[in-house]
């Protein structure tokens, strides 16, 4: 069993930046992601890597914004977030998936993740 353990969340002015650490409980190769989820909305994908960290994908209203990245050697998934938006905020939940290859439509769907943290509360607020 796969556990990930989120931090880094909390409470922030639009504008600012927040870096989300997601740490794994063991070392794998899986396809990570970044999701969220607002209240009274349906869980998001926000952004994605590969096993390798050769490969990352976005969703529109992140790009250029947040950037997602992995140090395989300690076993863990971050999210850089500039520019937070209130429309930002959210519970932010790492994910990982352990049938993600090649397929890049894969790494967008959230029924293709196999494991999941509890998430991090992420506010954006003046």
């Amino acid at each position: 069993q796969v556990l990930l353990v989120e931090s880094g969340g909390g409470l922030v002015l639009p504008g600012d930046s927040l870096r989300l650490s997601c740490a794994c409980s063991e070392r794998t190769f899986y396809a990570m992601a970044w999701f969220r989820q607002a209240p009274g909305k349906e869980r998001e994908f926000v952004a994605a890597i590969s096993r390798r960290g050769i490969s990352t994908y976005y969703a529109d209203s992140v790009k250029g914004r947040f950037t997602i990245s992995r140090d395989n050697a300690k076993n863990t998934v971050s999210l850089q977030m500039n520019s937070l938006k209130p429309g930002d905020t959210a519970v932010y939940y790492c994910a990982a998936g352990a049938g993600i290859y090649y397929a890049s439509t894969d790494y967008y769907t959230h029924g293709k993740y196999d494991y999941w943290g509890q998430g991090t509360q992420v506010t954006v607020s003046s």
